[in-house]
């Protein structure tokens, strides 16, 4: 399954990719589940971000590893690829896109996910959407603070 979520900024692209850290994705953790973070690189190839997540009555891992980061004049993207995924996740690949808008930003959100089976897959569809576009207001304030 693929989902694409596109969140304008009134932010040059240097001033946005400047502000993909650690405070922003603790921000972008959305309530449910708790998540904790046991390993953040940053957004580099090379880097790993290591979560735990907390469904209550259990946890689980999810390890992902950053295989690629490009910057051009008009872009700027980087990938984390699923290593180690909870048990309802087979496959994970998430583009983080930056798109330059004349004096703007468009982030973009690239997900593509396999669940066990392809009826999980559509179940989860809402979920994972919810999941992005939850991102949307937090990205807008971010970078509206930016001056």
């Amino acid at each position: 399954m693929t989902i694409t979520i596109r969140t304008a900024v009134d932010q040059p692209i240097d001033r946005v990719w400047a502000g993909f850290n650690r405070a922003l994705f603790d921000r972008l953790s959305p309530p449910f589940p708790p998540v904790r973070v046991l390993r953040f690189d940053g957004c580099l190839t090379g880097d790993v971000v290591s979560l735990e997540l907390n469904f209550l009555l259990f946890k689980q891992t999810w390890t992902s590893d950053i295989v690629d980061q490009q910057t051009t004049p008009d872009e700027i993207y980087f990938v984390d690829q699923g290593v180690k995924l909870p048990f309802f996740l087979r496959a994970w690949h998430h583009k983080h896109r930056l798109i330059r808008q004349g004096s703007g930003t468009v982030i973009a959100d690239e997900i593509t996910y396999q669940t066990p089976n392809r009826l999980f897959d559509y179940l989860m569809y809402p979920l994972m959407w919810a999941q992005f576009v939850y991102r949307k207001p937090i990205y807008k304030q971010t970078f509206s603070r930016l001056k």
